[in-house]
C-alpha cells in the first residue's frame, strides 16, 4: 500500500529541515526527500548566522538531520519526479517509491549558472565568490575583481568596496557605453577602477588566485574574483503543480502568502525556491514559518471535519 505522509517536505536543505523540525516537533508524520545537492555545497563555511557563524555548510545540515530524526522524521536520499493532486498530493521518487501526503513544502533552491570563463566554476566557493555579505569580511581589504556580466553588474562592484577599496570591475563583455553616467561616477567615487576587455581566464599559482588574464594577453594582479551567477530556480514541480509564478530580474519565483502559501492550495514554498537573495539564515525562517502554518492549517482542517460529522 502507498505510504501516507500527513507532510513531504521536497528539499534537505536548510528551509526544508527547518519546516522537518517544526512539523516533527508538532507530532506530523513527515517525511523529507532530499536529492542531496545544496546551494552552498563550494563554501568551506557559512556566515552571519547568529550563533553558527564560520560553520561548514555540510556541519550544519548534518546537525539538522540529526535533529529532525529525534522526533521521527524520515529522509531520504531521493529525488521527486512527479507531483499528482487529487484529494491529497501523490508523491512519485526518482528510486520508484510513491508516497502521499496531505501537505507539501517545496524547498528545492536554485541553482547557480557561472560564467563561462575558464577556472572559475572550479574556484568558486574559494577565492572565486558572489556574495561579499557571505565572505567578504574573511577577504577584506585585498585586492578584488568583479567580473561584469550585465551592465547591473556595477552594483555588486559598488557593494564589494564596502570590504576593500582596491577594486578592479572587469567590464568583459560589457561595453562600457552600456554604464549610465551615474554608474561611471558612483563607480570612481568608490574607487573602482574601470577595466576593459573580455576575461579569458584566471591566473592560479600555487593552488591560489593570483589575477585575470585578458583576450589580449595583459593580466591583472588579484587575489579575489566576484562574479555574478545567473540564477536558476528549480520551479519545475511548481509548475506543474499550476502555482503561479512572477517574473523578476533574477528568474520567476512563486507567487507566495507571508507564510510561504503558494496559489495552489496545500503547497508551501520556502528558501531559494521563494527567492534569489534568501540567505541560510532567511532559509531556516522560511521553513519554520511554513510548517507553522501548515499545523494550523491541518487542525481547522480536521477539527472543522469532526464539526461536519
Amino acid at each position: 500500500m502507498t505510504e501516507r505522509y500527513a507532510v513531504v517536505v521536497v528539499g534537505g536543505g536548510t528551509a526544508g529541515l527547518s519546516a522537518a523540525l517544526v512539523l516533527g516537533r508538532a507530532r506530523h508524520r513527515t517525511l523529507v526527500v532530499d536529492a542531496g545537492e545544496p546551494r552552498n555545497a563550494p563554501a568551506a563555511h557559512m556566515q552571519g548566522y547568529l550563533s553558527r557563524d564560520g560553520m561548514p555548510p555540510a556541519e550544519f545540515l548534518a546537525a539538522g538531520r540529526e535533529e529532525i530524526a529525534r522526533y521521527g522524521v524520515e529522509l531520504v536520499r531521493d529525488r521527486v519526479v512527479a507531483v499528482d493532486k487529487g484529494e491529497d498530493f501523490a508523491v512519485v521518487l526518482a528510486g520508484g517509491r510513491t508516497v502521499r501526503a496531505r501537505r507539501l513544502v517545496i524547498a528545492t533552491g536554485l541553482k547557480d549558472e557561472l560564467p563561462a570563463v575558464p577556472g572559475v566554476a572550479e574556484r568558486f566557493g574559494r577565492d572565486v565568490l558572489h556574495c561579499p555579505f557571505c565572505h567578504g569580511w574573511e577577504v577584506r581589504d585585498q585586492p578584488f575583481g568583479v567580473l561584469a556580466s550585465s551592465p547591473a553588474s556595477v552594483h555588486q562592484a559598488l557593494i564589494v568596496s564596502q570590504w576593500s577599496k582596491d577594486v578592479r570591475f572587469f567590464l568583459h563583455t560589457v561595453a562600457e557605453e552600456e554604464l549610465s553616467d551615474q554608474d561611471l561616477r558612483r563607480l570612481a567615487a568608490a574607487g573602482a577602477d574601470v577595466v576593459p576587455g573580455e576575461v579569458a581566464g584566471l591566473v592560479v599559482e600555487d593552488d591560489r588566485l593570483t589575477g585575470l588574464r585578458l583576450a589580449d594577453g595583459t593580466t591583472h594582479g588579484r587575489s579575489v574574483l566576484f562574479v555574478g551567477p545567473r540564477p536558476v530556480p528549480q520551479t519545475g514541480l511548481l509548475e506543474r503543480l499550476g502555482a503561479e509564478l512572477h517574473e523578476t530580474p533574477v528568474g520567476a519565483y512563486p507567487v507566495v502568502d507571508p507564510t510561504g502559501l503558494t496559489t495552489v492550495p496545500g503547497v508551501w514554498a520556502a528558501g531559494n525556491a521563494i527567492g534569489f537573495a534568501e540567505q541560510v539564515v532567511h532559509a531556516a525562517s522560511g521553513g519554520y514559518r511554513a510548517a507553522a502554518a501548515i499545523v494550523g492549517d491541518l487542525l481547522m482542517t480536521d477539527l472543522d471535519a469532526a464539526v461536519q460529522e
